[in-house]
């Protein structure tokens, strides 16, 4: 029997009875292993009767389903995944001593999960929203997650106003729609995601599937070397399959003929071998290089140009292999921006920062207080002294639960002590609110520089689609920070909405 091989997802219980074809499929039990009764019907009182509370199969099957799904993520609910491996292609040992990058040639286990960042569960794959781009090392010093974005930028400068983000990102409170005087009112007050907005919503707003955009850390990160000499770092992972990007229209067709359309567009590909991949690069900033920087290298809305520090090639990731089951591998796949390995740490960045905390927490939440101990998540080895607590999987044995003692167990690490950052942190506590600094200098580069005049008008159009939206003394303070940009670009976006509504005070 032949099965099309354009179409692997479409096939999966097909594989699964031509590979089971000669098996014997045993008998249902319950999940306790006890043969089940009955499979199709209820233990009743007669055939019109009340179901009797003896009938614990039906119990068995209810009480599993009631507790099926795990609240879903409250950013980055729906995504894709799959697994691989890294490999280094480049020496850079003169940065950073972590194992992962120790020798041409090495490769390390992967994990990698692709998302969106606002949306349901149940939310069409071709929407206009930032891309989850978050990868799992499986290391010999534990995992390492990069969880990062497909921009290299963020909305806000401080994880404070992470939440609100969020709120106006997602539904009116009230209304549970969308609420464009919400999402427009934010960010006309908050300038600092002016650069990220342009990124939003021109052409890579919508990629075109998750193998054809590029991935980044986003954040600032420490490299430490052998010598325990800190520099700072970005991540970029390059797409080798080509940026492509979905016009606004032909996503909303995508939307309604296929609403998984990204998910389904990467299995295949795994799946009949066309295998995607990055090439993987960080930015390297020394600490005198910081001092003299004329913009601050911690600020999440802010890129490093390329010019000034160009990208360092270090590897390739490469995805081969798809999960064997969703749920597991991939819903219940966790990251942690703070699991990091000797010779890889974090920064001053006050994104990061937040991250470091919030991460670990919400999978206690959704996945419980032993979440690293599902297989997807574990590291090679768990080595510690904490126990017990709601679904302990690896209680670690006999070995004592309590640090010094006389009985054994593990001891702290010489070289994580060596490799661990040292900082020099100079300044008074207070609320440095950093959002009104210099927001325009860096999205007006990229908005006449980097966008031809297709990309603009096709930036400009987007911004209207959804600016029309808003109330009209939203829409003219957005106009004013356009305007900040380039008096050009802020006076296309209010030709635009003229179309829609009557502007008397905006000065075109």
């Amino acid at each position: 029997m032949s099965y099309p091989a354009e179409f692997p997802i479409s096939n999966q219980l097909l594989e699964y009875r031509k590979e089971h074809e000669n098996e014997d499929n045993g008998n249902t039990t319950t999940d306790g292993g006890n043969l089940a009764v009955n499979v199709n019907t209820s233990l009743t009182i007669g055939k019109r009767g009340p179901v009797l509370l003896e009938d614990l199969d039906f119990f068995d099957i209810m009480q599993h389903f009631n507790r099926e799904r795990i609240p879903e993520r409250v950013v980055h609910a729906k995504g894709a995944g799959a697994f691989g491996f890294f490999e280094v292609t480049h020496d850079v040992s003169q940065y950073t001593a972590a194992k992962v990058f120790n020798g041409i040639g090495k490769r390390t286990h992967i994990a990698v999960r692709f998302s969106q960042v606002t949306f349901e569960m149940g939310s069409q794959d071709t929407t206009r929203d930032v891309r989850g781009f978050a990868i799992k090392f499986y290391t010999e010093d534990g995992t390492w997650d990069l969880v990062g974005n497909n921009t290299p930028i963020f909305f806000i400068q401080d994880s404070k106003l992470f939440p609100d983000l969020i709120h106006i990102l997602k539904r009116n409170p009230v209304t549970h729609v969308r609420d464009w005087n919400m999402f427009w009112d934010f960010f006309s007050l908050r300038p600092e995601s002016i650069h990220q907005l342009l990124i939003f919503y021109s052409d890579r707003g919508i990629p075109n599937g998750y193998r054809r955009m590029n991935g980044y850390g986003s954040n600032t990160f420490s490299l430490i070397n052998k010598e325990g000499v800190l520099v700072y770092c970005k991540f970029h992972y390059l797409t080798n399959q080509g940026i492509s990007n979905l016009e606004a229209n032909s996503a909303t067709l995508i939307a309604g003929q296929d609403p998984d359309y990204a998910l389904r567009d990467l299995y295949n590909a795994i799946a009949t071998g066309n295998f995607p991949s990055w090439n993987f690069y960080i930015q390297v900033m020394t600490q005198e290089q910081v001092q003299t920087c004329n913009f601050n290298p911690f600020d999440v809305t802010k890129v490093w140009p390329h010019s000034s520090y160009p990208l360092i090639p270090v590897g390739q990731l490469h995805l081969n292999k798809n999960p064997s089951n969703y749920f597991a591998e991939i819903e219940q796949l966790s990251f942690n921006p703070g699991s990091f390995v000797p010779g890889i740490n974090g920064s001053p960045d006050k994104v990061l920062q937040g991250r470091l905390m919030a991460y670990s927490d919400t999978s206690r939440y959704r996945l419980g207080v032993n979440y690293l101990q599902i297989p997807v998540n574990s590291p090679n080895r768990i080595n510690n002294f904490n126990r017990d607590g709601f679904m302990t999987i690896r209680s670690q044995g006999g070995a004592p639960n309590y640090h010094p003692n006389s009985f054994g167990g593990p001891e702290e690490s010489v070289r994580a002590k060596l490799l661990y950052p040292s900082m020099e942190l100079k300044g008074i506590s207070g609320f440095y609110d950093l959002g009104f600094d210099d927001n325009f200098t860096q999205p007006r580069i990229f908005y006449q520089t980097v966008l031809d005049d297709g990309a603009k008008t096709r930036l400009i159009q987007n911004i209207v689609n959804d600016l029309k939206n808003a109330s009209s003394f939203i829409q003219e303070r957005q106009i004013n920070v356009f305007k900040n940009v380039d008096s050009e670009f802020g006076r296309r976006v209010c030709v635009g909405l003229k179309k829609f509504c009557d502007f008397t005070e905006v000065d075109l």
